[in-house]
């Protein structure tokens, strides 16, 4: 019974198969079924691919089992590069270009033209509005000393040839002093009134630039902000930000530098125009405390 039994399995032993590989033929065969019942096949095509390679590596020889070629390392994009290299150039364009190219001929030539004005403006009011040119020490030293000698003409000649304003109120002064204190007074009054408004005018200059700029750059702002809903109008396809920036650019620069110029000029009229204003009331009192020695003085030919 046992040759018997020997001699009928003899078949099925002549070329056995190893052990390992019948586990993983069965195991196969789960996973198969298990696919089959999951609906992931691609689980037992992996696996089968994986047992393949190991079975042609344990009996195939090192060449079979071999790993597959790797694919070819893709090539570069060129794009990237292609646009590295434009923003490279966008990169090299200089501000001074940027904003010349924003601002445009016209508006650029505006703004110089306010920026040099109020340049000049400031300093020909500084100039102007210094105590030396207003009122200057030393004549008040001269004039009361001639005025203590009783030199009277001397005095007058050293206040009419000075270019002061306190040496024209004086001078004003003393050339009505005939007529009588009041007179004098009165004389002395329209001089400082005249000399006040001659630098209140050249002060308003630096006032008007400074509510004009803001406006001009509130007019660019418009025109930027027209010139790019334009290009989203016109445009049969989606416009480019490119050219949507064109517009933006100019409305934010005309803005940026219209306030740049307003900001100072108000500032610095504001601040001079005090200054002035201290210094003329200055000249004010010192004029009436020289000339108050003549209160006494009464009108040649008045009857005593």
């Amino acid at each position: 019974m046992i040759d018997a039994c020997g001699s009928l399995l003899l078949p099925f032993d002549r070329s056995p198969a190893p052990t390992g590989v019948r586990r993983r033929s069965w195991l196969r065969i789960l996973f198969l079924a298990l696919g089959m019942l999951c609906g992931f096949g691609g689980w037992e095509t992996t696996y089968a691919q994986d047992e393949a390679d190991e079975f042609a590596a344990e009996f195939g020889g090192e060449e079979a089992a071999a790993p597959a070629e790797e694919p070819a390392a893709a090539q570069p994009d060129a794009a990237p590069a292609e646009r590295a290299s434009s923003a490279g150039s966008v990169k090299k364009k200089t501000l001074l270009g940027w904003v010349y190219e924003s601002l445009g001929i016209g508006y650029l030539v505006v703004f110089l033209a306010l920026s040099v004005s109020l340049v000049s403006l400031f300093v020909m009011n500084m100039l102007a509005a210094r105590r030396d040119t207003l009122c200057p020490q030393e004549l008040v030293d001269n004039f009361e000393e001639k005025l203590n000698e009783k030199d009277f003409q001397g005095a007058y000649d050293m206040a009419r040839t000075d270019e002061s304003v306190l040496g024209q109120v004086l001078s004003a002064g003393l050339a009505k002093l005939s007529r009588g204190y009041n007179k004098a007074l009165e004389g002395m009054q329209e001089v400082g009134e005249e000399e006040s408004m001659k630098l209140e005018h050249r002060l308003s200059y630096m006032a008007l630039i400074g509510n004009l700029s803001p406006m001009i750059g509130l007019f660019g702002t418009v025109h930027g902000m027209i010139a790019s809903f334009q290009v989203i109008a016109v445009s049969e396809a989606t416009p480019k930000p490119a050219e949507l920036a064109e517009g933006i650019s100019t409305a934010l620069f005309t803005t940026l530098i219209g306030l740049a110029v307003a900001i100072p000029a108000i500032a610095a009229y504001n601040l001079l125009r005090n200054r002035v204003s201290r210094l003329l009331l200055e000249v004010g009192v010192t004029s009436e405390n020289l000339m108050s020695r003549f209160e006494d003085v009464q009108p040649q030919g008045a009857k005593k």
